[in-house]
C-alpha cells in the first residue's frame, strides 16, 4: 500500500459515496475499539475519528480510511485491518484541531502505512 492509499477507502470495502458512518461500531482484527464519532477529509487525508469509550480511558483515536477492510451497513459496523494494540500505539490524538494539522496527519499516515499487511480471515 502506498502512503497515498492510506487516506482512501480500498475499492473492495463497499463504501457508498456520501454514506454517513457516524455511530457505526469499529471492529479491529482482535475486537471492538469503539464507534465512529465523525469522518473528515482535510487535505485529501480522509480518516475516521473513533470514540473508544472506556477502552482507551475515554479518548478518541484517528484511523485513516485506508485500513478499513469492510463496511456492513446492516449491522452498522466498520472493520479495520489493525489490531487493538496497533491502534492504541498510533500517534496520540489529543485535540480536534489535529484533524486539520497536516504534520500530525502525516505522522499518523506514516505509522499506519508502516504496519505489516493483514489479510482478511477466511469466512
Amino acid at each position: 500500500m502506498t502512503i497515498d492509499r492510506i487516506w482512501s477507502y480500498p475499492p473492495q470495502v463497499g463504501r457508498v459515496g456520501g454514506q454517513d458512518l457516524t455511530g457505526f461500531t469499529v471492529v479491529a482484527a482482535d475486537g471492538t475499539i469503539g464507534h465512529v464519532d465523525r469522518e473528515a477529509d482535510p487535505f485529501g487525508m480522509r480518516h475516521l475519528v473513533v470514540d473508544t469509550g472506556v477502552w482507551v480511558f475515554g479518548r478518541s483515536v484517528l484511523v485513516p480510511v485506508g485500513v478499513v477492510t469492510g463496511i456492513d451497513t446492516d449491522d452498522r459496523k466498520v472493520e479495520v485491518a489493525c489490531s487493538r494494540g496497533e491502534i492504541k500505539a498510533a500517534p496520540r490524538f489529543r485535540i480536534d484541531s489535529e484533524t486539520m494539522d497536516p504534520d500530525y496527519l502525516t505522522r499518523v499516515g506514516e505509522y499506519y502505512h508502516s504496519l505489516p499487511p493483514r489479510t482478511a480471515a477466511p469466512a
